[in-house]
This record gives structure tokens, C-alpha cells and sequence, in this order.
């Protein structure tokens, strides 16, 4: 499929997701209002949505009721919205600047931030548990499982305790690959399989092949934002550039150098395109992702 299918596919997928989170999330109007608003502000305009693309592109594999995936590609979006008010807060990563505007905490305050993350959080097992996912009960129940294990000590939340943990030390390649398997990749992977699992049932091989995609792309995204991180600028990112060296993180770009890291991309690229291989055109959006992942530019 040409660049520019592949273009007007992500910018539809985008567009679906900010209308179904603009209606999933509650009005500004509504008590309690600054709240609600913050909610908004930290969840709408802005991002790549890198993780709804995911669940779109893994549910052409199994066939799925597009209005399905906008309801699961909320509820990921949702927890990372959280992670992102949360991880930008004084106690964590104490960062001012977010998808090109104030961090939540700045824009508010610190105690409204908390609470949006929390209310983040909770409207996204609201979301994933009322929607019809699944025609099956019990297949919906083991998504919302599935969700929670993704994000909690397990996955996202427990990646970002080791983060925090290994300031200031050096962490060998295996130490740094589990912390972003948990930080990062958790719910990148979570969204592929969540994905699927809005469609027909697909065997258990196929099922593994799809894991073991969401593994490695959720690797490769982090190796590319530590290569981000160190060379584009601010405007650029819409983040504060360089924060991970200013603080003191281990990262791939400082563990293997720009070389290297750049190389392990490339690897992993290759060995995410080689997983979905076998699932031919219906994973073309997948495939194209994967791409996009590596070569996007913030």
C-alpha cells in the first residue's frame, strides 16, 4: 500500500479517537468542572496515538467491528493519558511542557493532576467494561484483565517504579529491556492483543505471533524515543528535549551509543515485520506502523 493510503488510514484512526474520547470523556460543563476540564485537557488535541493506531491495525487481522476498536483504542489511550499526567508530576519526572503546551500540573495544579490521572484511569475500565468488546462475556472479562495486568505493577506502573529506581546507576541491556518491557512496552502490546481480540478468534499460534509483534514494537518505540530524546530539540518534540540525560537516566542511547542504538532499531524493525509475516495483506497496517514507529520524527 502506497504512503499515502497508509497516511489517510492514520489520520481517519486518529480522527475516530479524538471524537470517541471527546464523547467518552465527561463535558467541562459538568460538576465537578475543573476537573472534567482538565480530564479534557490532558486527553484531547494532541498526540500521536500511536497505541489506537495499534488496535486498529491489529483488529484488521481478525476482522473487527471498526465501532469495537474505537471503544478498546479509548480505553488504552485513556490509561496512557493517565501514565503521562502522572509521570509529568514533581514527584516523578517534574516536567513543564506536554504535547507542545503546559504539563496538567502546571496548567492547574499539582492535587487537580493527581486526580485526573486517577479519574483517567478508573473512566478507562469504565470504558473497556461497558463497551461490547466481544460477543463472548468471559473474552471481555480477560480484557479488562488483560488491560489491568499491562497496567499495573506488572506492566506500565511497575516499569516506572524500576525507572525511578535506576537514576544515576548503570543498567546492563537485559536490566534496561525489562524496564521498558514493563514501562513502555506493556501496553503497546496490550493494544495489538486487545486489538485482535475484537474480532473473530484466532488460533493460538497466530495469537503468539501477534504477542511476540507487540513485544518488539513496544521495544523499538522506546529505542527511538531515547534516539529522539537525544537528538531532536524541544519544539520538535513537544517535550523537554535531553530530560533523560539531565536527570541522569540509563537509556539506549547512553548505554550503546547513537550507533548502535540506531542499529538495534533496525533489528527490531526487521524481526517485528518477520512475525506478522505470515498474516499477509491484513496485516499490511501493522506492518506500515512498524515503519512509522522507526522513522517518525517526534
Amino acid at each position: 500500500m502506497s504512503g499515502n493510503h497508509f497516511a489517510a488510514w492514520m489520520e481517519g484512526v486518529q480522527h475516530r479517537t479524538e471524537t470517541a474520547l471527546g464523547t467518552i470523556l465527561p463535558e467541562a460543563s459538568i460538576a465537578p468542572q475543573r476537573l472534567h476540564e482538565a480530564m479534557r485537557y490532558a486527553a484531547l488535541g494532541g498526540g500521536k496515538r500511536v497505541r489506537p493506531l495499534l488496535v486498529h491495525a491489529a483488529g484488521e487481522i481478525a476482522g473487527a467491528d471498526p465501532e469495537r476498536l474505537d471503544c478498546v483504542a479509548c480505553a488504552v489511550e485513556l490509561i496512557h493519558a493517565y501514565s503521562l499526567v502522572h509521570d509529568d508530576l514533581p514527584c516523578m519526572d517534574d516536567d513543564v511542557l506536554r504535547r507542545g503546551k503546559p504539563t496538567v500540573h502546571v496548567e492547574y495544579d499539582e492535587a487537580t493532576a493527581l486526580l485526573v490521572g486517577d479519574a483517567l484511569q478508573a473512566l478507562a475500565f469504565q470504558t473497556i467494561a461497558e463497551g461490547r468488546v466481544n460477543d463472548d462475556p468471559a473474552v471481555q472479562l480477560q480484557m479488562v484483565t488483560l488491560l489491568g495486568r499491562a497496567s499495573g505493577s506488572r506492566g506500565m506502573a511497575g516499569g516506572q517504579a524500576i525507572d525511578l529506581g535506576a537514576v544515576g546507576k548503570q543498567l546492563t541491556r537485559e536490566e534496561l529491556e525489562f524496564m521498558h518491557i514493563h514501562k513502555t512496552g506493556a501496553l503497546i502490546r496490550a493494544s495489538v492483543l486487545l486489538g485482535a481480540q475484537c474480532g473473530a478468534p484466532l488460533a493460538p499460534d497466530a495469537q503468539a505471533r501477534l504477542d511476540r509483534y507487540g513485544k518488539l514494537v513496544g521495544l523499538l518505540f522506546q529505542v527511538v524515543d531515547d534516539i529522539l530524546d537525544a537528538q531532536a530539540d524541544t519544539a520538535t518534540l513537544g517535550k523537554t528535549a535531553g530530560k533523560d540525560a539531565d536527570q541522569n537516566k540509563p537509556t539506549y542511547v547512553t548505554l550503546l551509543g547513537l550507533y548502535e542504538a540506531r542499529t538495534l532499531a533496525d533489528v527490531l524493525l526487521a524481526e517485528a515485520r518477520d512475525a506478522i509475516a505470515s498474516f499477509g495483506a491484513t496485516a499490511a497496517r501493522l506492518d506500515e506502523l512498524a515503519n512509522f514507529i522507526v522513522h517518525r520524527r517526534f
